[in-house]
């Protein structure tokens, strides 16, 4: 009966979610589902989903059409497992599953953990985008959850990634080495913005702190500005206007340096 009860009440639980993205193929292995967590601590400067920033449900203007529309939708945990299990033959034939990224899926935790335990009951594998930023319990509790993580790493000096994010990268670090240490899978990802963390010296960085943390691998996500749009639409300024989308080829040097000091490093 008790376990009746907790399933009950995890079916009650809400999710502030303000996307479902289906035939997602960047975020994890196969063809995925990612499901989008609204509200995020942190202001990456960069950030190509603006409108997954604050907690709360928000309005954006569409300049062309004159429209509006609300971003952000408050849904339970059966709403969104009946969306992901509409393409359960693509996860089965591909070896895909469904992906939670935000936002930041560690500052819904309770929304989260009961998402990822329903997923699993119905063998479907999950992964977590995600920036690390949350207190060593919560982490740990929801990590621990998922088939993959997804760790994002945004710089590796503290006093950048303050200034690009707003927080300090101490507390993503320690949870990532935690995750590593733990035995989990972890990819971290490393966004490449230009003027911010795309030298050879911050390919050296990054090395280190990958190093210190107990990883042997990374992934490069060359910047793009898909996000410059949202911008306008939430009436906010982007900081990025005009600045083009990253080459692949223009990370080669960055991949050679993290390659010579031992990172298995790919795009």
């Amino acid at each position: 009966m008790a376990g009746s009860q907790t399933t009950a009440a995890a079916q009650e639980l809400c999710g502030l979610i303000f996307n479902i993205q289906k035939f997602s193929t960047n975020d994890g292995p196969g063809v995925r589902t990612t499901v989008f967590f609204k509200g995020c601590p942190l202001r990456c400067r960069w950030c190509a989903n603006p409108e997954s920033q604050d907690f709360t449900p928000e309005v954006l203007c569409h300049a062309e059409t004159g429209k509006s529309e609300t971003t952000g939708t408050w849904r339970t945990v059966d709403e969104v497992i009946s969306v992901c299990l509409q393409d359960l033959p693509f996860y089965e034939e591909s070896g895909g599953g469904v992906t939670l990224s935000g936002g930041e899926v560690l500052s819904q935790p309770d929304f989260a953990i009961a998402l990822l335990q329903a997923l699993q009951e119905k063998g479907i594998h999950t992964a977590i985008e995600t920036s690390g930023f949350a207190q060593p319990a919560t982490f740990r509790q929801v990590a621990g959850l998922s088939d993959l993580l997804l760790f994002d790493m945004k710089h590796w000096d503290g006093d950048r990634h303050l200034w690009g994010t707003g927080v300090t990268n101490e507390l993503p670090l320690a949870n990532m080495r935690t995750a590593i240490a733990d035995g989990l899978a972890v990819l971290p990802r490393i966004p490449i913005i230009p003027g911010f963390n795309d030298t050879t010296d911050d390919a050296h960085g990054f090395a280190r702190r990958l190093r210190e943390v107990g990883a042997d691998r990374c992934q490069l996500l060359p910047f793009h500005p898909y996000g410059e749009n949202k911008y306008q639409e939430l009436g906010r300024p982007y900081e990025y206007t005009g600045q083009k989308a990253l080459r692949p080829e223009a990370l080669q040097p960055l991949i050679q340096v993290l390659q010579e000091e031992g990172i298995d490093t790919f795009l």
